[in-house]
C-alpha cells in the first residue's frame, strides 16, 4: 500500500471532535477554551469537554477516587462498598479508545454558568452540579478543552450530539460492560431516559437532614393591655410601657471603642433535632406489584417514549410539534412515577404476614356490620384500595379495627353517625 493510501485510511477511523459534533448538528461552535477559563455565555445552549487527543486508556487518578469514598462511605459498587481501586476499573471500563470526547452538557438558562460549576466540583457534593463529575477523577484536567453552542432547546441539541457520537462508532476498551450505551465517557444518562448500568449508586453526599424549627412560646396578653396603653402588664411574661421609650445612649469615643476588648461570640448550638426518614410499610404483596410495575415502566414503557420523541424530533420544528410535546409529557410523568416506585421500595419495610391473635398491620380482617359480612385487608396508607378492600390504617375503620380480637367490637364514628362492627376472624 502506498503512502497515501495508508493517510486516508488512519483519518477515515478518526473520531469526530466536539466541534464537529456541534457543527453536524446544525449548530455553530464557539471556543476552545481551556478547562477552568471562564466562559462569558449567558444564553441557554450545550457543550462539549474533550482531550486534545484521544488516549488509549483512561487517565484516572486512583488518590481522587480514593478521596472521593472517604467523602462519601455510603458509595456502593454492585451492591458493596468498593476499593478505591475496584471503582476506579470500574470507571475505566467505560473508557472509549479512539475518541476525544468525554462529557457533553446543557443549560437551560446560562451555558457559562453551568459550564463553571462543572470545572469547580468536588467529587460527591450535590452542589453546584453533579452530572459529569466522573471527569474530575482524571489526572491532568488543565489538558482539557470545552467548546459551546447557545441554542434554544438544549435538551433537543444533546440527544442529537449523542445520536452523532454513537453513530461515528468508538472504539471500546477491553471489559467494557455489553449492556453499556454508547455516550462519552462521563455522561451516565440520555435526555430521554436511558441510564449508563454502571453499578455505581450513592455517589452524592446525601441531604443534610432538615431541623424542625423549636417550638414557639405564645404570650397571651390581657385585652385591656393590648394596645400598650399600660404601665406594665403582670403575670403576663411581658412589659409594656408608654412614652418614648428609653433616652438614646451617648456614644462612646472611637479611642474606647477601639480599646475595648472584643467580645467572644457564643458557639453555635449543637443541633439536636435530625429527621429521619421513616420506613414505609408493605406487604410482601405489595412490593411484588411495585416491583412488577417498576419493571413494566423500566423496560417496556421507557423506551417506547424514548421512541416516540424520536420518531416525532424527526418531523422538525420542535417548537410546534404537537407530538413530540405530547411524547415528552408522557415522559416526564413516567420518570415521575419511576422514582416514586423506586423511592417506596428503598424504604419498604417488608410485614410479617404470619397469624396474629389481634388485628395488625397485614391482617386479612373479616368483620360484621349490619348483618353484612365484610372482608378487609389491613394495609398502610401508600397501598390502600378502598375499592378492593384493602383499608389504610390512617382510616376511621382502620384505625379502629388495629389491635382488635375475634369477637371484640368496635365503634367507628362517621359524619353520619356512629357504626359498629364486630370482628368475625382475623386470617
Amino acid at each position: 500500500m502506498t503512502g497515501p493510501d495508508r493517510g486516508s485510511d488512519v483519518k477515515a477511523t478518526v473520531q469526530p471532535g466536539a466541534a464537529a459534533l456541534i457543527r453536524g448538528i446544525g449548530l455553530l461552535a464557539d471556543g476552545p477554551v481551556r478547562w477552568g477559563a471562564p466562559v462569558t455565555a449567558r444564553g441557554p445552549g450545550i457543550f462539549v469537554v474533550e482531550l486534545a487527543v484521544p488516549l488509549a486508556a483512561a487517565p484516572i487518578e486512583i488518590t481522587r477516587v480514593g478521596k472521593w469514598l472517604e467523602r462519601v462511605p455510603a458509595l456502593q459498587l454492585d451492591g458493596e462498598h468498593p476499593t478505591a481501586k475496584a471503582l476506579a476499573a470500574r470507571l475505566a471500563s467505560f473508557w472509549l479508545a479512539d475518541s476525544c470526547v468525554l462529557y457533553a452538557g446543557t443549560s437551560n438558562a446560562a451555558v457559562g454558568a453551568r459550564i463553571g460549576s462543572l470545572t469547580h466540583h468536588i467529587l460527591g457534593d450535590r452542589r453546584p452540579h453533579p452530572d459529569g463529575h466522573w471527569l474530575q477523577t482524571l489526572r491532568g484536567l488543565e489538558a482539557l478543552r470545552v467548546w459551546w453552542a447557545g441554542t434554544a432547546a438544549p435538551e433537543e441539541a444533546l440527544d442529537a450530539i449523542f445520536d452523532a457520537f454513537a453513530a461515528a462508532g468508538p472504539t471500546p476498551v477491553a471489559g467494557r460492560p455489553a449492556a453499556a450505551l454508547t455516550l462519552p465517557w462521563a455522561n451516565t444518562r440520555r435526555p430521554t431516559g436511558e441510564r449508563q448500568a454502571h453499578g455505581i449508586v450513592g455517589g452524592l453526599i446525601p441531604e443534610p437532614a432538615a431541623t424542625p424549627l423549636p417550638p414557639t412560646r405564645v404570650v397571651h396578653i390581657a385585652p385591656g393591655n393590648a394596645d400598650g396603653v399600660a404601665t406594665e402588664v403582670k403575670g403576663t411574661g411581658t412589659t409594656r410601657r408608654t412614652g418614648t421609650g428609653p433616652k438614646p445612649r451617648a456614644p462612646r469615643p472611637a479611642a474606647a471603642r477601639a480599646a475595648a476588648p472584643a467580645r467572644p461570640r457564643a458557639a453555635a448550638a449543637p443541633k439536636k433535632f435530625e429527621a429521619k426518614r421513616e420506613p414505609i410499610p408493605l406487604s410482601a404483596d405489595a412490593v411484588a406489584r411495585l416491583e412488577a410495575e417498576l419493571d413494566q415502566l423500566t423496560r417496556v414503557q421507557r423506551p417506547q417514549v424514548v421512541a416516540r420523541i424520536k420518531a416525532a424530533r424527526e418531523l422538525g420544528d420542535l417548537k410546534e410539534n404537537a407530538d413530540y410535546q405530547a411524547a415528552r409529557e408522557e415522559q416526564s410523568f413516567l420518570e415521575g412515577r419511576v422514582r416514586l416506585v423506586e423511592d417506596r421500595l428503598r424504604y419498604a419495610v417488608v410485614l410479617d404476614e404470619g397469624p396474629s391473635s389481634h388485628v395488625v398491620l397485614g391482617s386479612l380482617v373479616t368483620v360484621e356490620q349490619a348483618g353484612d359480612e365484610l372482608t378487609y385487608t389491613i394495609v398502610g396508607s401508600t397501598e390502600a384500595d378502598p375499592a378492593s378492600g384493602r383499608i389504610s390504617t390512617a382510616s376511621p375503620v382502620g384505625a379502629a379495627l388495629l389491635g382488635a380480637k375475634p369477637g371484640d367490637e368496635v365503634e367507628v364514628r362517621t359524619p353520619r353517625g356512629s357504626v359498629r362492627y364486630r370482628v368475625v376472624s382475623i386470617g
